[in-house]
């Protein structure tokens, strides 16, 4: 007890003389029902991951910094920082912590440097302007929301339980994945597997783990999703595949919300098999006795050659157009068999059995004393 005391009192006197950092270089460890506050930066070159008590992070007028060599792990944490706190190494917290006013910032293009959730930590108080700006991460054993988001809106992301047994890590970026600021080359939002027919181009995140997971992304009435579905039923979590190099769908295996605020969980995955994830269509759209895939890649695979509807053999006496996007016929065909394979045979405007380029296109598909079914299919090379 007299060690820890000692050590108390060099912090304080530490503290009120330099006005500067408080730099670990030994061993420091915080009893039960010890509370420290520090109101300057934190420099951590020692042992200090052996804690209770509550260590809190105050600065009413502007931001903090944590930094050094090792990581320091705390019991609880509170942190009450105007103008963020700034992680220049990973900080742990193994029972629980609070957000009271800013952020905290970890570095996007250094993913280890997070805040860790320990033994399954629960969090409070985080809103649009209380978060993590960048990386998290969470150890335990239980279903976790990710704290994160980007560019004061808070955007969290699900995992079930299994997946925090080995760790797992995630972020959430507010740009553009076809020019990503931290990570090298691009996410073509234009290059995407036959079970798409679109990807967001505003936003994505970062989760990584080696254990098979659901994930939950959320949105608001920034995502724009009403730009790529008309019903949630064809929204569909994307995932850009490290092998393939494309974008692919992950599946929807639940929704909630509307167009507007939201979220959707995917189907079972291994998130390192993802660099990325985000919001996409789906190229199948459930329409009575009908299910209409809207995508068609003619390369010769045998996976959607043609555009297909399938259960239009029930309804023979059917009428088939599709325009491209300036309205101009395409194809025609009565008695429509699943046989289009983008070639064109419309008016004189278009040449005749020439290949379509890729692109959106319209459909409208007559049937017999029904309603007329319409949409877009798109056709990728």
């Amino acid at each position: 007890m007299k060690r820890i005391i000692l050590i108390t009192v060099c912090f304080l006197s530490h503290v009120a003389m330099a006005q500067q950092a408080f730099h670990n270089f030994g061993d420091i460890q915080m009893h039960d029902e010890a509370k420290i506050g520090f109101h300057s930066d934190v420099i951590n070159d020692g042992d200090f991951n052996q804690n209770l008590g509550l260590a809190g992070f105050y600065n009413t007028t502007g931001d903090l910094t944590v930094s050094g060599n090792n990581r320091p792990v705390f019991y609880d944490v509170e942190i009450d920082v105007i103008n963020d706190l700034f992680l220049e190494i990973a900080v742990g917290v193994t029972h629980f912590q609070e957000f009271i006013n800013g952020k905290v910032q970890t570095p996007r293009d250094r993913r280890f440097v997070s805040l860790d959730y320990i033994n399954d930590s629960p969090y409070l108080g985080e809103n649009d302007e209380r978060y993590v700006d960048g990386y998290a991460s969470i150890t335990g054993q239980l279903d976790f929301t990710f704290p994160i988001g980007d560019d004061f809106r808070l955007r969290p992301m699900r995992i079930d339980s299994q997946a925090a047994t080995n760790t797992a890590r995630g972020a959430y970026f507010f740009e553009n994945p076809n020019t990503p600021n931290f990570f090298p080359g691009s996410f073509n939002t234009d290059n995407f597997g036959n079970t798409l027919f679109a990807v967001s181009s505003f936003e994505f995140w970062d989760l990584d783990g080696a254990t098979e997971t659901r994930v939950t992304l959320t949105w608001d009435d920034n995502s724009n999703i009403p730009t790529l579905v008309d019903s949630l039923d064809d929204l569909r979590v994307a995932g850009w595949d490290r092998n393939l190099e494309q974008w692919v769908s992950l599946g929807n295996f639940a929704t909630s919300g509307n167009l507007d605020n939201g979220e959707i969980t995917s189907e079972l995955i291994i998130p390192d098999n993802y660099v990325v994830l985000t919001f996409g269509s789906s190229e199948i759209i459930l329409d009575g006795d009908l299910e209409i895939f809207t995508a068609v890649s003619p390369n010769g695979d045998g996976v959607n050659d043609t555009f297909t509807i399938q259960g239009i053999a029930q309804f023979p006496n059917n009428e088939l157009t599709i325009f491209n996007r300036w309205g101009v016929e395409v194809y025609h065909k009565k008695g429509y068999n699943n046989t289009w394979s983008g070639i064109s045979e419309g008016r004189a405007t278009i040449a005749k059995d020439e290949e379509l380029p890729v692109g959106t296109y319209y459909y409208v598909l007559k049937i017999h004393d029904q309603k007329d079914r319409a949409g877009y299919l798109y056709i990728n090379r």
